[in-house]
């Protein structure tokens, strides 16, 4: 199994990986000043729900992205411990699969590289994928596999929170997708605003940028408010909320060393199982998938 780490600005998304397939998905909070002790002590308790006396959690190898520069050595240690390798890292400098197209690649999101890489990888080109996290971003990879650049624009909960928080007779909101577009509430219109609002924005960003590129593209949404936003888009999408971590699972296979011996048991190692996968295209009406 291999472990994915995916350090986001709220949260560290913690996945098992095995052949290609997410086993298991757990969350702890981003703290910027977490030593990576106090990590690994966060980590403990996450796999020890996982453990069984028969059937201990081992892994053979750790793939890591990071956005927040303050914790990215902490955790990669953290990596280091339960592998005893050093882990992956993503970077422009790794194999992805990808040219990047852009004037500084080292000042894209590395989370924004996985998801283009693994998309490139996996669905028709050109493609537009869209992750719905803190921020909303997007990344174009074009008909030659070129990374060509993206959208960022403020997250839909940050700008509800933004909304509750500056504007005096604004309430909090709880997500949710709303049914009508005219709100008769404050409420309702708020999430008529921010999630509505939102579906109509990567409509539209989506088809700006293919007319940009002169063709139609593929569009393929992940984050986890994704859930609340693809039912309302008109565009027709994939969404697929393990997204980032199978892209760290394809970005671990081209870049870990490769092992000539197989590990004990005769399993051959994680690199030589990866089987490719073409995710289950799906339409914006269809049962939502749980968000990771």
């Amino acid at each position: 199994m291999i472990l994915a780490i995916d350090i986001g600005n709220t949260t560290v998304a913690l996945g098992g990986i095995k052949d290609g397939r997410v086993c298991f998905v757990a969350h702890m909070d981003t703290v910027r000043t977490r030593t990576a002790a106090e990590y690994r002590a966060e980590m403990e308790k996450v796999f020890s729900h996982r453990r069984h006396p028969e059937r201990p959690v081992r892994f053979e190898g750790a793939v890591l992205t990071s956005v927040v520069p303050q914790i990215t050595g902490a955790l990669a240690e953290c990596a280091r411990h339960y592998t005893g390798k050093k882990p992956v890292i993503v970077s422009p400098e790794i194999r992805t699969g990808l040219t990047m197209g852009v004037p500084d690649p080292h000042a894209v999101g590395k989370d924004r590289i996985v998801d283009a890489a693994y998309a490139a990888a996996n669905f028709p080109l050109p493609v537009i994928t869209v992750d719905l996290g803190t921020a909303t971003t997007f990344n174009v990879v074009d008909e030659n596999r070129v990374f060509r650049g993206g959208v960022i624009c403020p997250g839909l909960s940050t700008g509800l929170r933004a909304l509750g928080e500056r504007c005096a007779q604004l309430p909090q909101v709880h997500l949710s997708s709303p049914k009508n577009a005219i709100g008769t509430n404050t409420e309702s219109c708020m999430l008529s605003g921010s999630v509505l609002g939102t579906a109509v924005l990567l409509d539209g960003i989506a088809a700006r940028i293919e007319e940009e590129l002169g063709r139609p593209a593929t569009l393929v949404v992940t984050g986890g408010l994704a859930k609340y936003v693809t039912p309302l888009c008109r565009h027709p999408l994939t969404y697929d909320p393990e997204l980032l971590l199978k892209g760290l699972a394809l970005l671990y296979q081209l870049n870990a060393p490769q092992q000539h011996h197989h590990p004990a048991g005769g399993r051959k190692p994680h690199g030589q199982n990866f089987r490719r996968h073409r995710p289950f295209r799906r339409e914006r009406h269809e049962t939502e998938a749980k968000a990771g």
